[in-house]
């Protein structure tokens, strides 16, 4: 959904931000109003008894080097703290450039998958003392999927919204989501684990019924005074009008299916009793 950014655009969001810490660990690289990064912790600690080493490490390395554009940003991030994890440093200055690097974009699945392949060349050791510190920095809690939220990963069509319009024909939760709203009508229809609709009729004088096609889980249909049907994603099933019917989820399962109308003359559908609990519990 969403997660390719162009260089350029990385580089210019990263650049704007305030919070790049390169060196002291107690300071911060500086930007001007114009994107240029600018170092000061070196002459703000070696200015008096380094001068020399304080202009090379805020005017050449910060100054000149990190503000090339000839390497995106976040690309320059990744290499620094490859370059850092082979030497085995990982004091403050790693936890710093790793802070860095996620503030350049860096992701925790690409910093990991970087220490990950430079752990080949450089060595496992180094690879977990970088591992212990990007654990601090890439620290955000991993949200917990609801089991709604895991099945409608399985399945191409969307899940959509609770079906509170027909929630009263229903027993357990439901949820709708049009698929076409022109032409032939077509809704995907997901039901949660032992979720049914009540038996149920599509009157016609001619023509109508309905069409089911499995697309998720599994589920069952039901004629009056037949045994019931399972169903699997892409099977179909062809319903009559004028007969008595119901379909839903497995015990066990999610099921969605698209639900297809047929046209007819003089349509109208008729909800009548629910499938009992002695009559659904004989389903595997």
């Amino acid at each position: 959904m969403k997660k390719i950014l162009l260089s350029i655009l990385i580089m210019a969001f990263a650049i704007q931000s305030n919070c790049f810490a390169f060196g002291n660990k107690n300071k911060e690289v500086k930007t001007m109003t114009q994107g240029k990064i600018v170092q000061t912790a070196g002459r703000d600690n070696l200015g008096q008894f380094a001068p020399e080493f304080a202009h090379y490490n805020d005017d050449i390395l910060f100054g000149e080097n990190w503000n090339n554009q000839d390497i995106p940003l976040k690309t320059r991030c990744i290499i620094t703290v490859v370059a850092l994890m082979s030497q085995g440093i990982t004091d403050n200055s790693m936890k710093h450039h790793l802070q860095n690097a996620k503030n350049a974009g860096v992701t925790k699945a690409e910093i990991a998958a970087a220490i990950t392949h430079t752990a080949f060349y450089a060595g496992w050791p180094k690879a977990w003392a970088t591992f212990n510190l990007a654990k601090e920095i890439w620290n955000e809690p991993t949200k917990t999927l609801t089991e709604k939220e895991k099945y409608s990963q399985t399945i191409m069509f969307e899940v959509g919204e609770p079906n509170t319009a027909f929630a009263k024909y229903f027993i357990g939760n439901s949820y709708l989501a049009p698929v076409s709203t022109s032409q032939v009508k077509i809704y995907n229809v997901t039901f949660e684990p032992k979720c049914r609709n009540n038996w149920h009729i599509h009157h016609a004088k001619s023509g109508g019924g309905q069409m089911l096609v499995a697309v998720g889980g599994r589920g069952y249909y039901q004629e009056w005074g037949k045994e019931p049907v399972e169903m699997k994603p892409g099977d179909v099933i062809n319903i009559p009008a004028n007969v008595k019917h119901w379909h839903g989820a497995a015990p066990d399962s999610w099921f969605s299916h698209l639900a297809i109308e047929i046209e007819g003359t003089e349509t109208a559908n008729e909800w009548l009793e629910p499938v009992t609990d002695d009559e659904y519990g004989k389903l595997k």
